[in-house]
């Protein structure tokens, strides 16, 4: 996964953030606010999970662009940006899903 093209899918986020919403898809969403970027992020998700869930290769690819895209808008919205997951992930990288759950419940949330 190259962290290059989620920098380059930030900048062209928060670009067309700032763009006229009837010109700009990711514009028009940002617009109607964050209740409407997490309802199509839901819909992306759901349609993630039924393209798996068919065993369709060549769909969960395009439905999982599709999440991640909506996504990064999500987080574009919330001030956030990619790197900041990837920063997270890193932090996670080596500690097993057992570990990372269990710092988490001890510190009722975030294991930081």
């Amino acid at each position: 996964m190259s962290d290059d093209l989620l920098g380059r899918l930030d900048a062209v986020l928060e670009q067309r953030r700032q763009a006229d919403p009837q010109d700009s898809y990711v514009a028009s969403l940002h617009a109607a606010g964050l209740d409407r970027i997490l309802r199509k992020l839901g819909e992306e998700c759901t349609e993630t999970v039924v393209a798996a869930k068919n065993g369709e290769g060549e769909k969960i690819v395009y439905e999982t662009a599709d999440l991640w895209f909506h996504s990064l808008v999500m987080l574009s919205h919330c001030g956030l940006d990619a790197a900041a997951v990837l920063d997270e992930l890193e932090r996670r990288f080596g500690l097993s899903g057992h570990q990372e759950k269990a710092a988490r419940d001890k510190t009722g949330g975030d294991a930081r």
